[in-house]
């Protein structure tokens, strides 16, 4: 079975055709990557999480977190990439949740996905604005942290209205730049074997490190760190080989992102020393500035320069973060309006074969995101960042079970090709280790978004009625079609 998003559209004679293809074979392998690179910002990640995981997780077991995770992601991908191979489509929780279980599910799914990439994407503005206007202070600058966020809701609305080659460019070098400052960093602390107490293995990845204090607080920052692996299918439409690019891609992000980060948090451990981190963690977080867990190592490495370039780095990994979001969430809205679950115009593309019109769409929600925020004077980092990242999260787990589930159902009905591991084993056994890791992301969910237990209540209640919002929304559409059809019958 295969589900495309190039199939002809029939209309009545239109005074003017409007495109609605995307540019297909114009990514390949390392092209997708640098994208699911960039939307987990791994600058961001380790200067934004790591004090948080040390000081409120699990102290020095917060790298095995990644680990754990990493695995976790491996087992889902499996069903995953299997469902990638028979399915091509660049919506890829809508697709697959579709196929297994029909529209009015898969429409649920896709609003779920919209809300996870919306919110996260959100939460990277506020957390950029704050990073923007802080670095801009230290030049004796001072501007409001929302200025900057919208300006550059502006530029990204006008880099994703022109063609795919130009964002991967932009994303490759701005992701390179943060790698390899916290590769030269995480090579230096190991080189000079570690900190005040060496390097220990077992300080960080041994199971009671990882079981210590509040380990799904770390875990869920680690899940947030593989937030975007799944958009390796979301470019089906537009890779080099779909079959083979999705899954090579899919496997090789979730194995370099978990063992990047798994090893650069162990090199932070190792730095301050596994009995002192979490004491070196809560300093920074009492201090007010979070970054300097990780600046203030680099500056003491390597000199101030290290710190400057790494403050800058940190915005522009922030920005490719965004950039990637928004590619994403746009072929979201054109693979639902393709298919009839979202107004048709959203599924029309420019002369650079862009989603052009879902771009505009995907802004305007960026604005009405964190604008409120803005007007209400609130904290960018402890609100709008916190908030939403919890948010996320919670949403993207549900996504990755829903999607297990379809994998286990739709090859039970196509039963060509399909393997035991590949289609039943592999994805059951992943819907019951991301049950139990929701569960502990439900259960530290108000310590993780740092406020009280009635906001947590209302932001994870969202997900359910945003995925019952999308099953009502479609069973109201599919009703009007199937009432013009039977009309236009009778005529």
């Amino acid at each position: 079975m295969s589900i495309s998003n190039s199939e002809p559209r029939t209309t009545d004679a239109p005074a003017k055709e409007h495109s609605t293809a995307l540019r297909a074979g114009s990514i390949g392998v390392l092209g997708i990557l640098f994208f699911v690179l960039s939307a987990q910002a791994p600058l961001t990640g380790i200067v934004g999480a790591s004090p948080l995981a040390a000081a409120l997780g699990n102290g020095a077991g917060a790298p095995g977190a990644y680990l754990i995770v990493g695995i976790v992601i491996v087992i889902f991908a499996v069903g995953f990439v299997a469902m990638s191979r028979k399915i091509q489509a660049n919506g890829a929780f809508y697709a697959y949740v579709t196929a297994a279980f029909g529209r009015r599910t898969g429409a649920g799914a896709a609003w779920l996905a919209l809300l996870a990439y919306s919110t996260v994407q959100a939460a990277m503005y506020g957390l950029y604005g704050a990073a923007f206007s802080g670095l801009l202070a230290s030049a004796g600058l001072a501007i409001p942290w929302w200025l900057p966020a919208l300006a550059t809701m502006a530029g990204v609305q006008v880099l994703g209205s022109l063609n795919i080659e130009l964002g991967a460019r932009v994303l490759a070098v701005l992701v390179g730049l943060e790698v390899a400052i916290l590769l030269m960093f995480g090579f230096a602390v190991l080189l000079h074997g570690g900190g005040p107490e060496g390097i220990s293995v077992a300080a960080s990845f041994s199971p009671e490190a990882i079981g210590a204090g509040a380990p799904g607080v770390a875990i869920m920052f680690a899940v947030a760190s593989m937030f975007g692996f799944e958009s390796t299918a979301i470019y089906s439409a537009e890779a080099k080989d779909p079959h083979r690019t999705v899954a090579r891609a899919t496997y090789l992000s979730v194995g370099v992102i978990s063992v990047f980060f798994a090893f650069i948090s162990w090199m932070l451990v190792s730095y301050y020393g596994p009995s002192q981190v979490m004491d070196a963690a809560g300093a920074a977080l009492e201090s007010g500035d979070a970054t300097s867990f990780v600046l203030g190592p680099l500056v003491e490495l390597f000199g101030p320069w290290a710190g400057i370039v790494a403050g800058i780095l940190l915005v522009t990994s922030l920005l490719a973060g965004i950039i990637a979001f928004h590619n994403g969430i746009n072929r979201y809205l054109h693979s639902l309006a393709l298919r009839g679950s979202m107004p048709a115009v959203l599924a029309r593309t420019n002369r650079h074969r862009a989603p052009a019109v879902a771009a505009w769409v995907q802004s305007a929600t960026a604005v009405v995101l964190v604008v409120p925020f803005a007007i209400l004077a609130m904290d960018p980092v402890l609100t709008l960042f916190s908030w939403f990242s919890g948010l996320a999260v919670a949403a993207l787990l549900v996504l990755y079970m829903l999607c297990s589930a379809a994998v286990v159902a739709f090859f039970r009905r196509e039963r060509a090709g399909a393997q035991l591991w590949q289609t039943r084993v592999a994805p059951v056994l992943a819907a019951v280790l991301l049950a139990w890791v929701l569960s502990l992301v439900v259960s530290n969910f108000t310590a993780l978004i740092g406020g009280s237990a009635e906001t947590a209540a209302a932001l994870l209640v969202a997900v359910p009625v945003v995925f019952l919002a999308g099953v009502l929304v479609e069973s109201a559409i599919q009703r009007r079609q199937h009432v013009g059809s039977l009309g236009h019958a009778l005529t």
